[in-house]
């Protein structure tokens, strides 16, 4: 009997050792996966969006490569007490859409979402075909069951790299192991740290393109059959769960066919009850000038484009909104110290936009 209790109590030493090693292999597999995964803006974006305090955000802003440079987070606060933060990524294919709304859910209850729209323009295989589009959504998000559910819905199960190095991105960047040298990547180690201009990127070069001749042009041309399904499944979604969005397009150098097919957009969205902004439309009242305020020909606004279409985005979200100004609420110090910040990085940047018109110092885009 006394032999069948000690062999009782080696086994369950052993499991009790095996799980606390297998504990201890998580807990450092976690941060070493987050800081190894490749730095840059929308890292710490996402990084930074995790680091908002629960329930503090008014607005949260979806979309791709046009939401971080447009909109200065730190001007609309600055201005109106509005908490908005962009949860953006690079070609993000609209899939993603409603799983970054279940994925802010978690943290955030905002009042209202905004989805910038101009992605919708590609087919989705178009996309598919650089899988790095999808990893910027699902490798800079924390793991959990959301980010599983997130992968199943956008990596296929025959994708050649498999879903497994999606699921454990470690496997896709395990050689970045420099990346431990870097004291900005140990503020990663969970995930979570402040961004300091909420998301905003500034942009200071100049690259100047025709206004187009095709804002406001009537219409129609359907978008490709797989957008238009995830479309209607985000108003779905959004409809089921009584949440309050707004459609927009950012104003760029867009073509008759894409102006077309945002009409088509507005047609589905409105159908649902939803305001669709199309901002091509208004490009006298943004006072947007496509010779001095954009970065890339046409592409993303420099930061003096930026700061004319928040300035625009404002006055539409006070007009058909009724946000409360949080300014003087101590729990949003932060915000306080990014208007701060972006006012002073804003005097410089003008200064640079404007000495780059002067001298015609215009961007040079490198091929990819």
């Amino acid at each position: 009997m006394e032999r069948k209790v000690k062999y009782m109590k080696d086994r369950l030493k052993i499991a009790v050792q095996i799980a606390l090693f297998i504990a201890i292999f998580l807990a450092l597999l976690l941060p070493v996966s987050y800081m190894v995964r490749t730095n840059g803006d929308v890292k710490d974006r996402f990084a930074g969006f995790y680091a908002e305090k629960k329930d503090t955000l008014d607005i949260v802003m979806i979309g791709s490569s046009p939401v971080f440079p447009y909109y200065a987070a730190p001007k609309l606060w600055g201005e109106t007490g509005i908490a908005m933060y962009p949860l953006s990524s690079n070609v993000q294919r609209p899939l993603a859409m409603r799983y970054l709304v279940e994925e802010a859910e978690k943290t955030q209850s905002p009042e209202l979402y905004i989805f910038e729209m101009r992605m919708y323009t590609i087919d989705d295989q178009g996309l598919m075909d650089n899988m790095a589009y999808t990893r910027g959504v699902t490798d800079n998000m924390k793991y959990s069951a959301q980010r599983i559910r997130t992968i199943q819905a956008m990596v296929p199960e025959d994708d050649e790299e498999g879903r497994l190095t999606y699921y454990l991105d470690i496997m896709k960047y395990h050689t970045n192991w420099k990346m431990l040298a870097l004291p900005s990547e140990w503020a990663n180690m969970f995930y979570h740290h402040e961004s300091p201009c909420k998301g905003y990127a500034f942009k200071d070069e100049v690259g100047p393109q025709p206004m187009p001749d095709c804002g406001g042009a009537e219409g129609i041309r359907p978008i490709a059959l797989e957008q238009e399904a995830y479309l209607k499944e985000l108003l779905l979604f959004l409809e089921k769960g009584n949440k309050e969005a707004l459609f927009l397009v950012s104003p760029y150098g867009e073509s008759l066919e894409e102006q077309q097919m945002f009409n088509y957009m507005e047609e589905i969205v409105t159908s649902y009850g939803y305001p669709f902004l199309n901002m091509n439309n208004y490009y006298e009242e943004i006072g947007i000038v496509f010779e001095e305020d954009f970065a890339d020909y046409g592409s993303h606004t420099n930061a003096v484009g930026a700061e004319k279409c928040t300035e625009f985005l404002k006055q539409y979200l006070t007009q058909h909104y009724d946000f409360q100004d949080k300014r003087g609420n101590e729990r949003y110090v932060s915000w306080d110290k990014a208007y701060a910040l972006w006012q002073e990085e804003m005097e410089t940047a003008r200064e640079t936009i404007r000495e780059r018109i002067d001298n015609e110092d215009y961007a040079v885009i490198e091929e990819e």
